[in-house]
C-alpha cells in the first residue's frame, strides 16, 4: 500500500510487485506459496499505487481498523458458540472449518479453525482455554477511530472492537465484577445447528457493515486531504498477503467496478440482498445474545448501524431541539430548505404549546 510521489512507485513498482502475494486473476484467491517476501511467477500482485502524501499509509491503518473489527466479530461468534450452546473449542473449531469453505473463507477463519482444535503441548486442554483473556493492541484502530470521529464519519464497529480489547484490559476488575453483578441465567432449548447457522449470518451483516464503515472513512479521507482513492483496486490488493484477506474482498471490487462513485457499500445489489436475505437470523443472533447475557459489541453495534442508515428518520431531530433549548444551537426545519437555520426563545411563556 504505497504512498508518495508517483515517480518513486514507478522506480519501485517491479520490485514490490515480484515480491508481493499474488491471487488468481478469476478467483480473486491467494496462489499456493504466494506470500510477502516469497516471490512466485502468474498471479495479479497485491501491491499498488495508492496516492500522494501518506495515502499508503491511512489506508494501512484502515485495514487494520477494519481487522480489528473481524477479530472481534469472529471472537463474539466463538463466544456464543461457547456459552450459549456449550460447544466445545474442537467443536467450534470444525465449525470454522466448515465455514472458511463457503462465504467466510477468509485467512482469520482459517486460523481460528486451528487454534481452538489446538493442544496446549503442557496440560493437554484446549489451547485457547489457557490463554489468558486480555487482549493487546499496538494503536492502530484506535487511530481509526480517532480519525473517523474527527471527520464525523460513523465507524461504530471498529470503535467496538478497540473498546471490547479496553475492557478486556482490566482482568482483575472483571473478576471482582463477576461475584458481585448479576446476569441472567437460561438454557438454551432452541434447535442448535440452525442457531450455528443463524451466527454464521450474523457474522457475515456485521462484516457487511464493518467494511461498509471503513470504505466510507476511506472516501471522505479522500476529500479531507486531496487524495484520489480507487476503492475497487484497494479491496483488490488486499485479497492476498494480509491479515484480513478473504474471498469476501473480490465482491468489493465487484461492487465498485459497476459504480466506482458507490456511496456505501450496503447500497450495492449484492450486498443489499445478502444483508436481506440473513438479516432475520442476525437479529435472532443479537436478541438471543441479550438474553443470555452474553456481550456482541461488534454484532450489534453493526446491526445499529445498519438500522440507522436505512432509516430516512432519526430522532436526532428532538437532540437537536434539545440542543437549541439549553445552548441555542440552532436547528433547521422539514419545511425549509437545508441550510437555513432556526431558534426558538426558550422558555417563551406565550409559545404555542400542544394539548392532548
Amino acid at each position: 500500500m504505497p504512498g508518495g510521489a508517483p515517480e518513486s512507485w514507478q522506480e519501485l513498482k517491479p520490485v514490490w510487485d515480484a515480491i508481493a502475494a499474488k491471487v488468481d486473476p478469476e478467483t480473486g484467491k491467494p496462489l499456493e506459496g504466494a506470500e510477502p517476501g516469497k516471490p512466485i511467477e502468474g498471479g495479479v500482485p497485491c501491491s499498488a499505487y495508492i496516492g500522494s502524501d501518506g495515502a499508503g499509509h491511512y489506508v494501512k491503518m484502515v485495514h487494520n481498523g477494519i481487522e480489528y473489527g473481524d477479530m472481534q466479530m469472529i471472537c463474539e461468534a466463538y463466544d456464543l458458540m461457547q456459552n450459549v450452546l456449550g460447544m466445545t473449542p474442537p467443536e467450534i473449531g470444525k465449525t470454522f472449518a466448515k465455514w472458511n469453505e463457503g462465504l467466510l473463507d477468509s485467512f482469520l477463519i482459517e486460523i481460528t479453525a486451528d487454534i481452538l482444535q489446538q493442544a496446549d503441548p503442557e496440560t493437554g486442554k484446549p489451547f485457547v482455554d489457557i490463554v489468558l483473556d486480555t487482549a493487546g493492541q499496538k494503536g492502530t484502530g484506535k487511530w481509526t477511530s480517532v480519525n473517523a470521529l474527527d471527520m464525523g464519519v460513523p465507524a461504530p464497529t471498529v470503535s467496538e472492537a478497540v473498546f471490547a480489547r479496553c475492557l478486556s484490559a482490566v482482568k482483575e476488575e472483571r473478576v471482582a465484577a463477576s461475584s458481585i453483578l448479576e446476569g441472567p441465567s437460561i438454557e438454551f432449548t432452541g434447535d442448535k445447528e440452525a442457531f450455528i447457522d443463524a451466527i454464521h449470518d450474523a457474522l457475515y451483516c456485521s462484516k457487511i457493515c464493518s467494511y461498509a464503515q471503513g470504505f466510507q472513512l476511506m472516501r471522505e479521507a479522500q476529500n479531507e486531504y486531496d487524495w484520489t482513492l480507487n476503492f475497487g483496486e484497494i479491496a483488490q490488493i488486499w485479497r492476498g498477503g494480509c491479515i484480513i484477506r478473504a474471498a469476501f474482498l473480490q465482491k468489493i471490487t465487484e461492487a465498485y467496478a459497476r459504480e466506482d462513485d458507490l456511496a456505501n457499500l450496503l447500497l450495492d445489489p449484492y450486498f443489499k440482498d445478502a444483508i436481506h436475505n440473513a438479516q432475520a437470523n442476525w437479529r435472532k443472533v443479537v436478541g438471543a445474545a441479550v438474553e443470555h447475557g452474553v456481550a456482541v459489541p461488534t454484532f450489534a453495534s453493526a446491526l445499529s448501524y445498519y438500522d440507522s442508515y436505512r432509516t430516512a428518520r432519526l430522532p436526532q431531530n428532538l437532540l437537536q431541539a434539545q440542543r437549541d433549548f439549553f445552548g441555542a444551537h440552532t436547528y433547521e426545519r422539514v419545511d425549509q430548505p437545508r441550510g437555513k437555520y432556526f431558534h426558538i426563545d426558550w422558555p417563551a411563556p406565550d409559545r404555542p404549546q400542544l394539548s392532548i
